[in-house]
């Protein structure tokens, strides 16, 4: 299981279901679109404290970024 990809569709889902979009997230958590873009296509390997931090912004728990789901 690549982890990298599953926490990027968990926070892509996670952040659509709130309705917001990157820049929101970038507001509320300090990480630049950028970095959130590359994310959410798996291109990022975030630490327990940005995993932590991110969720905080979307208003979830730390572990729903990093449950597998259904297409894993």
């Amino acid at each position: 299981m690549d982890m990298r990809k599953l926490v990027g569709r968990n926070f892509a889902r996670l952040r659509r279901e709130k309705g917001l979009t990157q820049e929101e997230v970038e507001a509320r958590s300090g990480y630049s679109q950028q970095y959130l873009s590359g994310l959410e296509r798996g291109h990022r390997n975030p630490t327990v404290v940005t995993l932590y931090e991110l969720a905080q912004a979307l208003g979830v728990s730390h572990m729903e970024l990093v449950t597998p789901d259904s297409q894993s």
